[in-house]
């Protein structure tokens, strides 16, 4: 097993979320129901968990689900990235009081780390100038979270996507009538006319 993919090596889960999050909407069980089950579709993780507290073959899987999201709070995983490296990952729901449901698909920052150094050669959240060292690593990974996005979002539809470093609540789709800045730290997935576009982050803020 890759360290990376180890749900008992608490590394893997230290230093935040490198995430793609979804911007649903106003509350809604039933939309969170569908935006769980298209994410399931969408990604290519076996089996997900409850615990990282034993290894998935040490423990019974629990669905991505509402259900099962309501009673761990966070599903875990293992997924591979771009280049085939497995690493655990993650799903959590953000809902906000009076605003929006924000889904998550996460990858630990601490478990990038292990699958890839280039990711803890440079200070945490990526901006300024020291970002754009960044890209070499982010750009695949974002490339490949936008792809799941585009999956999700032909399944259940959404009113935002940002990928990135701690990213979830960070915009929100009514902020941007203008479109995404430029330059830009994040990624952006932004519906428009039934079409979902996606535009790559720059490097730096």
């Amino acid at each position: 097993m890759a360290d990376s993919a180890a749900f008992t090596l608490a590394d893997n889960w230290y230093g935040g979320f490198y995430e793609l999050a979804l911007e649903l909407g106003p509350t809604s069980d039933a939309r969170l129901a569908r935006a769980l089950t298209a994410l399931d579709e969408a990604v290519a993780v076996p089996g997900w968990y409850g615990s990282v507290d034993r290894e998935p073959q040490d423990q019974a899987a629990v669905g991505c689900t509402f259900e099962s999201l309501q009673r761990y709070q966070h599903l875990r995983g293992v997924v591979a990235l771009p280049d085939g490296t497995p690493i655990v990952c993650g799903v959590v729901a953000i809902r906000e009081d009076d605003g929006s449901d924000w889904l998550d698909f996460y990858l630990p920052l601490g478990a990038l780390e292990n699958a890839d150094p280039r990711v803890g050669a440079y200070p945490h959240p990526f901006e300024g100038e020291a970002a754009l060292a960044h890209l070499a690593w982010r750009r695949p990974i974002d490339d490949w979270l936008a792809e799941i996005g585009r999956r999700i979002y032909a399944r259940a539809g959404f009113s935002l996507g940002l990928i990135g470093d701690e990213v979830s609540g960070r915009v929100y789709a009514a902020d941007l009538a203008e479109g995404p800045p430029e330059p830009r730290g994040i990624g952006y997935l932004v519906p428009a006319h039934g079409d979902l576009r996606y535009w790559p982050g720059t490097g730096s803020a």
